[in-house]
């Protein structure tokens, strides 16, 4: 997941015809045209288990009369970490030959104000305009009672990379963040030295946010289960938030008894990690960050960071339209079914994590330009 500092106001609506290559409408006496996907090419970073759950999705859509469908992408911007998804949900309706439209983004500033809550509005206006299916990245819990009323509308909706946990929605489609937490603590923990020692890490505090909360405690949870004090920086994306993470963290480093001996950054501005332990004069420090930013990367080039961990957001968007098309045509519960092994609970769908070491920079960048998935 991500979560931006400020968006423009202007709505993107980049809208995708009934496409001639998917499983379109028939008249009488003709025969439909099967849904057919062209595989992700084959690459270290691949995810192949994504690849079959795909194939058997289709191969279960394929066994049922192909039917017309209007769909609506909501997310929280078109660029940088959302540019994949709405690459992929593009193509993904277009393999299905739907009409649907992927909408943003939006201005965080009028976030706090629930009557005039952007997303809120673009939601009821997606209804309004006919969608059957909402595939929706949420901001937050503000979303819910949008959510509730496409539901009680007839509108399937699938949430992807944020859930609203206490909604009506069918799915969730994204990282599990406990074990991505998990996985990325155990990562930094081959580079540490032995305990004690202090670990810090930039994420997020507060259960309201229960996505980054969660990531943040499975990270937790193996660092002070291997014997480290860990210390949580709470992440700020608002004006100033950079130099304020900076400096908490250059003292905390300058400080900490016991001495800090290693960092993870477990969102998108997980490189203000690197910032901080040059500014407190230790670059040394192993530091482990999450997402692909540039600046993320230009630290692994550098050195600075060891590894990342990248959310699949491309599967993510490419997903949802083959979800919400199978919720409608082969139902809820067949549809689940397909999804079982990749399912955590009957709501939430992993789409798992890629672990990038520094010195994987290019192979994984050719992976992402293999999908038109660089950020």
């Amino acid at each position: 997941m991500t979560r931006m500092g400020r968006w423009g106001m202007t709505a993107l609506g980049l809208t995708l015809m009934t496409a001639a290559c998917g499983s379109s409408p028939t008249g009488p006496g003709e025969e439909a045209t099967p849904i057919r996907r062209v595989p992700s090419p084959d690459n270290e970073f691949t995810p192949l288990e994504l690849e079959a759950l795909l194939d058997e999705l289709v191969t279960a859509l394929n066994d049922h009369p192909a039917q017309p469908m209007q769909l609506a992408i909501v997310l929280k911007d078109a660029t940088s970490f959302w540019a994949p998804v709405v690459t992929a949900a593009n193509r993904s309706m277009g393999d299905l030959g739907v009409t649907g439209t992927v909408i943003g983004p939006i201005s965080q500033s009028a976030v706090s104000d629930e009557d005039g809550n952007p997303q809120n509005q673009q939601i009821a206006q997606a209804v309004a305009d006919g969608a059957e299916g909402l595939g929706l990245a949420p901001l937050n819990d503000m979303q819910t009672e949008a959510v509730n009323e496409a539901v009680a509308r007839g509108v399937h909706v699938v949430t992807l990379d944020t859930d609203v946990a206490f909604s009506s929605r069918a799915l969730f489609v994204g990282t599990h963040d406990d074990a991505a937490g998990a996985t990325a603590g155990n990562t930094l923990l081959a580079m540490l030295p032995p305990a004690p020692g202090t670990v810090i890490i930039h994420g997020n505090k507060y259960p309201i946010w229960s996505n980054g909360f969660a990531r943040t405690q499975g990270a937790r949870g193996v660092l002070e289960a291997a014997g480290y004090d860990v210390r949580v920086r709470q992440s700020i994306w608002d004006d100033g938030g950079e130099a304020a993470d900076i400096d908490w963290m250059k003292t905390l480093i300058e400080t900490a008894d016991p001495p800090v001996v290693g960092m993870i950054g477990l969102f998108n501005i997980s490189y203000r990690c690197a910032m901080a332990a040059e500014a407190a004069g230790k670059p040394e420090l192993p530091i482990v960050a999450f997402d692909f930013d540039p600046k993320t990367v230009d630290y692994m080039r550098q050195g600075r960071i060891k590894a990342t961990h990248v959310q699949r957001q491309y599967y993510q968007g490419y997903l949802v339209p083959y979800i919400l098309y199978g919720i409608k045509t082969i139902g809820l519960d067949a549809t689940r079914r397909v999804l079982a092994p990749h399912m955590v609970d009957d709501i939430r769908v992993n789409t798992g994590l890629d672990v990038v070491p520094a010195d994987k920079i290019d192979d994984y960048n050719d992976f992402l330009d293999s999908i038109s998935a660089s950020q």
